[in-house]
């Protein structure tokens, strides 16, 4: 097997954000945020040439996570600490509450169809299970499946005909049919891994799925087939998540949990959360 070597540039200075570190996101004008920018319960955002800064504060006592960015210029945000998923307008930084369920464990990442629908893992981290979550448009919830394992990545196939979810812990990514009811079925196991856990994952537009892999310090590429075809060399261990973005959505930011920064690498192929904004 032979992987192509890449290797991550640094785009924030080091440590400018805590070891919390979560959720990239790229708006239309290729503004990166992140959460939990010099202190926790913050979002910070970068600019494309590594400036960054606080760009808001959530209410006491959140703590965010996952981030996605709507066509509509709207920023959704886990928080995991108050089960809530919250909606930011980016111009003006109104934040609401979009969604709250007490019977979530601590949502974590999002992913969100054409449409605007999203999906949320939802781990518990003590007991190594999960659960995974609805948000329709109107911000209901609905409990899709229990009893899984540490549910964390997730990603939405450029056709939106494919949901993939990853058990962080237990190592395996699982695919879901999806249909255009965003109802899931066929579950099937897509890959798995013997070592190191999972975290974020992003597809490009060939429907490659980009997963991030804490403690190897490196994001797989897999194939739509299932196959792992390169991995990409973090500087650190701790890789938590992943976004595109960049003038033609072929740089993936990737955030770093023990370097405190986000890092950079070129792709061949747009991501798809970049396509969404621009097409």
């Amino acid at each position: 097997m032979s992987f192509e070597s890449l290797k991550s540039k640094i785009l924030t200075i080091p440590h400018g954000f805590t070891a919390r570190i979560e959720g990239p996101s790229c708006d239309r004008k290729g503004n990166i945020y992140a959460v939990n920018f010099e202190r926790t319960g913050t979002i910070g955002i970068v600019t494309p040439n590594g400036n960054s800064s606080v760009f808001m504060e959530l209410p006491t006592g959140s703590i965010g996570n996952g981030t996605r960015i709507d066509r509509n210029g709207t920023l959704f945000v886990t928080d995991y600490n108050k089960h809530n998923i919250f909606a930011v307008n980016i111009e003006t930084k109104e934040l609401r509450v979009f969604a709250h369920n007490p019977a979530m464990n601590q949502p974590n990442d999002l992913a969100i169809t054409a449409q605007g629908v999203l999906f949320a893992s939802d781990p518990n981290w003590t007991e190594s299970t999960g659960q995974l979550w609805r948000i329709n448009k109107n911000g209901a919830t609905d409990l899709l499946e229990t009893n899984m394992g540490t549910t964390n990545g997730i990603e939405v196939s450029p056709d939106d005909k494919k949901l993939y979810v990853n058990e962080s812990v237990q190592r395996k990514i699982w695919v879901y049919d999806l249909s255009s009811k965003y109802e899931l079925s066929n579950k099937r196991l897509f890959i798995e891994f013997t070592d190191f856990e999972l975290d974020g994952m992003r597809c490009d537009m060939a429907g490659n799925l980009f997963i991030t892999r804490p403690g190897k310090g490196v994001v797989a590429k897999i194939s739509p087939d299932g196959h792992l075809l390169s991995e990409i060399q973090l500087t650190g261990k701790n890789c938590t998540n992943l976004t595109f973005g960049g003038p033609d959505g072929k740089t993936c930011y990737v955030t770093v949990a023990d370097t405190g920064n986000i890092q950079m690498f070129q792709t061949d192929v747009p991501g798809r959360c970049w396509s969404l904004l621009h097409n």
